[in-house]
């Protein structure tokens, strides 16, 4: 059963000013992991992602933006790891199981996510 679908658009130009207006920033938002892909556009899908998770818990307070963390599996595929305070509302909510889109084109990133239980 679906229990929550969220989504979001980052455009690519403004997470960039962003990041080097606020040198800091990139490490609030993102794990180590996430920060070694190098490209703009994959950091700005990532954030889409992670707004997206929130969205699809109903937004609610005290999520941190690195408890949701993207990672590709070996054939590239992204997933969503969940920890701390985004793990335990998820399972708060019966979520079991995380589906992930994301793409970029065009100076803008976007991110799907599904959330069932």
């Amino acid at each position: 059963m679906i229990v929550g679908v969220g989504i979001d658009v980052v455009q690519v130009d403004r997470l960039a000013r962003a990041l080097t207006r606020t040198p800091r920033l990139g490490e609030r938002l993102f794990t180590e992991g996430e920060r070694a892909q190098s490209r703009t556009e994959s950091l700005a899908a990532r954030f889409a992602a992670k707004e997206a998770v929130a969205k699809a818990l109903g937004a609610p307070g005290g999520l941190r933006w690195r408890d949701a963390e993207v990672v590709s599996d070996p054939s590239g595929r992204p997933r969503l790891l969940l920890h701390g305070a985004v793990a335990e509302e998820a399972a708060s909510q019966g979520i079991t199981t995380w589906h992930l889109s994301m793409s970029h084109d065009g100076g803008v990133a976007t991110a799907v996510v599904v959330a069932e239980g």
